[in-house]
């Protein structure tokens, strides 16, 4: 491998090592997410609209949940990069607190909460009682699922990011056949001629949530034996309770990330409210887009993960030349990906629509919001990358301001403005949306500038 003027290709190895297991295991979600949506969307248009019409709160559970993730990121990384090894074990052995905090709490609530999130969300009233035991079911396993988000972020930390992505297949696949027997009724299937009886429960989008919540057990188990046995964070042995040296540090990172992920998901639950008041071909329509979306974001948070943890090493390591290196070629190689992806999706956006839904309401309405996206996946990717970085280097403060200014700033008051005073659509929503994707592109590339100018010291 050269090194060139500009970019460190010795570098590859390092960071292809890192994200492909990242983007191989979101290719794996990805495909069975959109195989879910597929034999959801053939119970009809209402039952999409079921799942689809509460996704946002758990993106803003998950997200606040990934916060906590994101402090013991920076600070496990930076302190093997240091050749610290206790230290680092000592995070993650707190990491068992912050799973069991953030579990309890989040089910606890959500639970309660249940009966009314579909309320909150505008859902049709014909639709709620079926989304909510939908969300009640997803939500009973919440301590797994705590433990699958942050366990699986401090062995990415340490450089192993082998382990998610293996437990992450598995569990995938386990969602998949318990999908295939929960959801539709006993059948009888045709296989090289032969055919054969194959039980089904025949409980629809019910089915569709038990299977979800049995994989979440089974991942946040796994996950939790993984870490435990790890050679370099296994927290066996180290104390269970709270050791202010660790949490601290830990805390002033994972903070603002925090607030950065329930503002913008808080965002994300009034941008659905407000489509979900639409009707429900503008609801189906969104949730398909979503979802096909989803898969051309791959490359963005496979770089991530590699981002974050080789920026936290080479601050650890106190080496600022690789810092550079690394953050330059890893942007180089993330707009390329972006670019093809883009193309891509802008492209076959109507055949990967119609793959989960057969309205013609819906594929015309998603396939059009779908190519508008596609031209701005280079720039959200950038986006994506520069946020990693700055995780690793535990600069979490504005990144936090960037992104509450862009969601509610220009998405959600945009998107209030054009459906409600304008008569606009979901067109016009996702129009807002694109423009909230362009403003933080431009705050995150002048941060990063600054920010590569000059040192960083690890946090303490």
């Amino acid at each position: 491998m050269m090194k060139h003027k500009y970019f460190n290709f010795t570098l590859l190895p390092a960071i292809f090592a890192l994200a492909w297991p990242t983007m191989l295991e979101q290719i794996m979600q990805t495909l069975v997410q959109y195989v879910d949506t597929a034999m959801v969307g053939s119970l009809g248009t209402t039952a999409v609209a079921a799942i689809g019409s509460t996704s946002t709160v758990n993106w803003l559970v998950s997200g606040t949940v990934a916060a906590f993730g994101v402090g013991f990121l920076a600070y496990i990384s930076q302190r093997l990069g240091a050749g610290e090894t206790e230290k680092a074990r000592r995070a993650a052995a707190q990491s068992v607190l912050a799973v069991l905090v953030t579990g309890g709490v989040f089910m606890a609530l959500t639970l309660s909460l249940s009966g009314l999130v579909p309320a909150w969300m505008q859902v049709e009233p014909s639709i709620r009682p079926l989304a909510s035991r939908y969300f009640f079911i997803v939500y009973l396993p919440m301590l797994p699922r705590a433990a699958s988000i942050i366990f699986g972020t401090v062995l990415r930390a340490a450089g192993d990011t082998r382990t998610p992505m293996k437990l992450g297949l598995l569990v995938n696949l386990i969602n998949l056949v318990l999908n295939f027997l929960l959801i539709y009724p006993s059948r009888t299937v045709t296989l090289l001629g032969l055919e054969l009886p194959l039980w089904g429960a025949d409980l629809g989008v019910v089915g569709a949530a038990v299977a979800s919540a049995v994989s979440f057990v089974v991942g946040g188990v796994l996950i939790t034996v993984a870490l435990w046995r790890h050679p370099a964070v296994s927290p066996k042995g180290f104390s269970l309770r709270p050791e202010a040296e660790v949490l601290k540090p830990c805390l002033r990172v994972a903070l603002p990330n925090m607030l950065q992920r329930f503002g913008t998901s808080l965002g994300y639950v009034a941008f659905a409210s407000m489509i979900n008041a639409l009707g429900e071909v503008a609801t189906a329509a969104h949730t398909v887009a979503n979802t096909v979306e989803s898969a051309f974001y791959i490359p963005g948070y496979g770089m991530q993960a590699a981002a974050a943890t080789l920026t936290g090493n080479a601050i650890g390591a106190r080496d600022p030349e690789r810092r550079r290196d690394t953050s330059r070629l890893i942007l180089l190689l993330e707009v390329g990906m972006m670019l093809l992806s883009g193309g891509l999706l802008f492209a076959f956006a109507p055949g990967l629509v119609s793959i989960f839904s057969s309205d013609a309401a819906v594929i015309l309405l998603g396939s059009t919001v779908l190519r508008m996206v596609a031209c701005s996946e280079p720039f959200y990717g950038v986006c994506v990358v520069v946020e990693g970085m700055l995780q690793g280097a535990g600069k979490t403060v504005l990144p936090f301001i960037f992104n509450l200014c862009g969601m509610w700033g220009v998405r959600i008051l945009g998107t209030f403005i054009a459906t409600h005073f304008f008569g606009g659509g979901l067109v016009a929503a996702w129009a807002c949306m694109i423009g909230h994707n362009l403003l933080l592109f431009a705050l995150y590339v002048g941060y990063y500038r600054k920010l590569n100018a000059r040192p960083l010291t690890t946090i303490q």
